[in-house]
């Protein structure tokens, strides 16, 4: 019998363009953030624990202003991704301040996943109830075989842009059977008048993005043998990203997923969910989130208290 699955949320971001920790902003009058909108879905689709991967320097903030709350209905456990968690005989290149990286992060967590089949999320993104009951399903039903059997939860990529800025998003390939084919990431999409564009070229030129697009919003659902393959191919990430980019460099999930995809040993199963992705990647987001939450607890989605205390 497998162990249930479990629901690790990447929240050491400190949210640099948003100005401040992001996570602990409340979205709803009773002091909610969308943190807790997704741990309330995950608790309903049948998650039992979270993991929360934070840094140390937000640990205090972060159990005062969140985790403190979630322990009464959650088992909970804290993981944190620092730079200097590294291979032995590896240092941080000297200046670098950028974390490693999303494959980094579950990294830093796979003692406390400690074999469990895993949903992974981002901690400021509002994914909806569909995505979770969908994740869930595929990780109590799904288990490797010739392939390793992953799955993600795709979004309509035109609803998840924001007027107020840039997006960075993973563009999905699937095939008629519904499994990822690539993912490649863009990382400054914008919406122009009801298109969404890319550039790479600092918007010199733009790309457009047809309706239909589908893009991942990092929520994934792993068995454990991703953990097995995210430390292989970290060394050999390290030894590249020294020689070629030591600041910047990032190990991103997608990424090895991909390679994965290409080498044919693993099969990701893309789940849609027709809900509207919700997040504050700018200050200016906010009061539009707050206004899309409370018309979903108007409609009996969820109660206007999320967690009675």
């Amino acid at each position: 019998m497998s162990k249930k699955p479990v629901l690790v949320i990447m929240a050491a971001g400190m949210g640099s363009r948003y100005g401040g920790l992001k996570q602990i902003d409340p979205v709803d009058p009773y002091g909610n953030m969308i943190i807790d909108f997704s741990i309330y879905d995950a608790k309903q689709a049948g998650f039992e624990k979270v993991i929360f991967i934070i840094k140390k320097a937000i640990d205090e903030a972060f159990r005062e202003g969140i985790g403190k709350r979630i322990e009464k209905y959650m088992d909970v456990e804290y993981v944190y991704q620092e730079l200097d968690v590294l291979p032995k005989g590896y240092e941080v290149p000297e200046g670098r301040v950028k974390p490693w990286g999303t494959g980094h992060a579950i990294l830093c967590a796979a003692e406390a996943i400690d074999g469990a089949p895993f949903a992974v999320i981002n901690s400021d993104d509002y994914y909806g109830r569909t995505a979770f009951e969908e994740i869930y399903r595929q990780l109590t039903t799904e288990q490797d075989g010739a392939t390793y059997q992953y799955a993600m939860v795709a979004y309509d990529l035109y609803k998840t842009l924001t007027d107020n800025g840039h997006v960075a998003r993973g563009i999905c390939t699937a095939d008629d059977q519904n499994h990822l084919v690539g993912i490649h990431e863009r990382t400054r999409i914008e919406n122009h008048g009801g298109q969404a564009e890319y550039t790479e070229d600092d918007g010199a030129t733009w790309t457009g993005l047809p309706q239909g697009t589908i893009v991942s919003m990092n929520l994934w659902g792993f068995t454990p043998s991703i953990l097995i393959e995210l430390k292989r191919r970290f060394l050999p990430f390290l030894e590249n990203v020294y020689k070629t980019n030591p600041l910047k460099g990032e190990y991103f999930l997608p990424f090895v997923v991909d390679e994965l995809l290409q080498e044919k040993k693993a099969e990701v199963t893309v789940l849609r969910s027709y809900d509207n992705w919700y997040g504050v990647t700018y200050k200016e987001d906010k009061e539009n989130v707050m206004a899309a939450l409370q018309k979903l607890k108007d409609e009996g989605r969820y109660p206007q208290k999320l967690w009675e205390e």
